[in-house]
């Protein structure tokens, strides 16, 4: 039998330990849910018991079902007819199972048939799903649309779109994408035209490499505003299946071959304003990608788990020279390079997701207070909160992807010859891990995203709490070596701002971005170090292993080389 809740250590760990304290009351209204329905926790410890429940039952079905179904649906994928997609019969059971569990709205309000959970429950599940299969979380991972919509919608969308997302009745799709935009949202020119005599919303134009385009609701970002070539023009839509909504094709991928992603043709397809025109990519498409940056750096650190798992017991069963390989100094070093590198992502992440909570449930109050009786307090946290969440989103995200492919890399490598063969895990594992570091923004998008931070120190004063923490022996030599590391990272950010270079600062950026990612890490890493002893050697390896990289990284930030962009271009030129 197998759980993949229980059976990770580390993910239990962090169930246990995290602080969510804050956010749960908030989110559970300091707890005066419990009063309106039955289900909803009567207090904190309630709702910690609650969630490693449900944690636990999803862990048994994606160990035990999910699992197991994963190498069949990455072979034969859905089918694609007559413009309609249909997935793989164990694709619909993986549904149905997760379904029957009553997860499909798990962060959705009560009222609406969801369970009010969190952001990092919500990962937390997110991880275990994609460990099973990375292709369904691509399916299970879009309840952020419907989060969106509560979160934006008006009453009347709410209530016609909410309880049949968490029933799991319908399914949604983020469109966004354009063949001629990629990343580029700005750029988007699908067009929305508002009848004057109906005042109702068409929608005409093309989408491209949608996941699960399929679905039964699209949120869908489009050009509102005539004359418009900027993001100020363009506003959030959503609509339902038609057949005016064509999918024309689905993509034959490297990996994730469970799900549908699609290109769309929209012809006059009926819509419904969601939110305020204009506040489309400026507003809600930037709150979406939030929430779909910690979805997808869940999906990576599942994938980097379920790599390093295989890679693991594979080297404990395989032999050559009459000794099991794990006994060997290259492939021991390697498994716990691998594992160190998953439990780093890991706790960079819930970290994440614990601020993305707190920005959320601040967000709420703040919105729903009229000015005058709004505290300080509120206000700062809701400043303070949507900052560190700004920042903390597309470090998570990098460092999770990054370490997947690294991870999934590594897994090939210690299977050998084997690995690269289609009867063996290890080559799924690495064709799904290719694209996290792709989609919902490159790595090099995310560091542009992260170093407006970075240059800020929006950080400090959360690893200045860390470094206040009593310790001795192990625990106070980590804490001397961050030290130093944050001391020389202040150092490289006054040397970039004193520069005055734009193009020196771009250059530097992902130095200093990968740079920050080390040292919050491992701050993180000291601290669950300093509240539970046998997490010191997880800490010391994840510490020692960054000097190196640290250092060679500040030294190239300060290396005062003008000439460092002309040599990148000549031999680029070459």
């Amino acid at each position: 039998m197998s759980n993949f809740f229980t059976d990770n250590k580390d993910l239990v760990f962090t169930l246990r330990n995290i602080d969510l304290r804050e956010a749960v009351s908030l989110r559970e209204d300091g707890y005066k849910e419990a009063q309106r329905f039955d289900h909803a926790p009567a207090d904190y410890e309630d709702a910690i018991d609650n969630y490693s429940r449900i944690l636990t039952v999803i862990g048994d079905i994606t160990g035990e079902r999910i699992a197991s179904r994963s190498r069949q649906v990455d072979e034969e994928g859905p089918h694609f007819e007559n413009n309609k997609v249909t997935y793989h019969p164990l694709t619909q059971k993986n549904i149905k199972d997760l379904t029957d569990a009553g997860v499909m709205g798990v962060m959705l309000p009560y009222k609406y048939g969801g369970l009010n959970f969190p952001n990092t429950i919500y990962t937390m599940m997110t991880e275990m799903v994609s460990r099973a299969d990375a292709s369904l979380q691509n399916l299970f991972g879009l309840q952020d649309i419907s989060e969106t919509i509560s979160e934006f919608g008006s009453d009347d969308q709410k209530n016609r779109f909410l309880p049949i997302f968490a029933s799991g009745e319908a399914d949604g799709s983020m469109d966004l994408t354009e063949p001629d935009s990629g990343s580029d949202l700005q750029s988007v020119r699908l067009k929305a035209s508002l009848d004057p005599k109906t005042g109702k919303w068409y929608l005409d134009g093309m989408k491209r490499f949608i996941t699960n385009g399929c679905a039964k609701i699209h949120l869908v970002l489009a050009r509102s505003e005539d004359g418009t070539s900027d993001g100020r023009g363009l506003s959030m839509f959503v609509c339902e299946s038609c057949p005016q909504l064509v999918v024309r094709r689905i993509e034959h991928k490297l990996g994730i071959h469970g799900v549908a992603t699609c290109e769309l043709q929209y012809n006059h397809v009926p819509a419904e304003l969601c939110g305020l025109r204009r506040r489309g990519l400026t507003k809600y498409i930037m709150a979406l990608m939030n929430g779909a940056r910690v979805a997808i750096a869940g999906q990576a650190l599942g994938i980097a788990e379920a790599a390093y798992r295989e890679a693991r017991k594979y080297a404990s069963e395989r032999e050559q020279f009459k000794s099991r390989i794990d006994k060997f100094p290259a492939v021991y070093d390697m498994l716990t390079r691998m594992k160190i590198k998953v439990l780093a992502a890991r706790t960079l992440l819930y970290e994440t997701t614990k601020i993305v909570d707190l920005r959320r449930e601040y967000t709420r109050i703040a919105d729903h207070t009229p000015a005058e009786k709004l505290s300080n307090e509120i206000r700062e946290k809701q400043k303070y909160y949507s900052k560190a969440a700004a920042i903390l989103t597309p470090m998570a995200k990098a460092l999770c992807t990054e370490i997947a492919n690294q991870v999934a890399y590594d897994c090939i490598q210690i299977h050998g010859g084997t690995g690269y063969m289609h009867d063996f895990n290890a080559e799924r594992f690495y064709r799904d891990a290719r694209i996290t570091n792709i989609y919902e923004g490159t790595t090099q998008l995310q560091v542009v995203a992260a170093i407006g931070g970075v240059m800020l120190r929006t950080l400090d004063a959360s690893m200045d709490k860390i470094d206040k923490i009593p310790c001795e022996g192990v625990t106070l030599r980590l804490k001397s070596i961050l030290s130093g590391f944050k001391a020389r990272q202040r150092e490289a950010v006054k040397f970039i701002s004193d520069k005055r270079d734009s193009n020196y600062h771009d250059l530097m950026a992902r130095n200093l971005v990968e740079n920050e990612i080390y040292l919050y890490t491992g701050y993180l890493m000291l601290r669950d170090a300093i509240l539970c002893p046998e997490r010191e050697p997880l800490a010391e390896k994840f510490i020692l292993d960054a000097i190196p990289e640290f250092e060679s990284r500040h030294m190239k930030t300060m290396s005062n080389d003008y000439s460092t962009i002309d040599k990148h271009r000549t031999i680029i030129d070459y």
